[in-house]
């Protein structure tokens, strides 16, 4: 089974504000976005459970048009707070990296 990024182009993170981040994976071409899609790794549960955020607020655009998944989810420390780790929330996407995809 490959991982999610030996599928996409791009995988990366950052703020949507300094309450939210957003995630951006870009696939390689529509059959890897077609291949991630089917394999429903990416549901509110399944984000959820990866950053401690509850489902009802994860929130999943597939935009098929340009084979991009963008997901939001909300910050649980805000950006720029003295307990955040990360100011402009590049370094969130990690966790996504090493899905496995069916």
């Amino acid at each position: 089974m490959p991982e999610l990024w030996e599928l996409t182009n791009l995988i990366r993170s950052k703020n949507a504000g300094p309450f939210e981040l957003t995630f951006d994976i870009m696939f390689k071409d529509a059959d890897a976005f077609e291949r991630a899609v089917s394999s429903n790794f990416c549901t509110p549960d399944s984000i959820g459970q990866i950053y401690g955020v509850e489902p009802e607020l994860v929130k999943i655009f597939c935009m098929e048009s340009i084979s991009t998944i963008k997901i939001s989810i909300p910050r649980r420390v805000p950006s720029g707070n003295i307990q955040d780790t990360d100011i402009y929330g590049g370094q969130f996407h990690s966790p996504l990296v090493r899905i496995q995809i069916d």
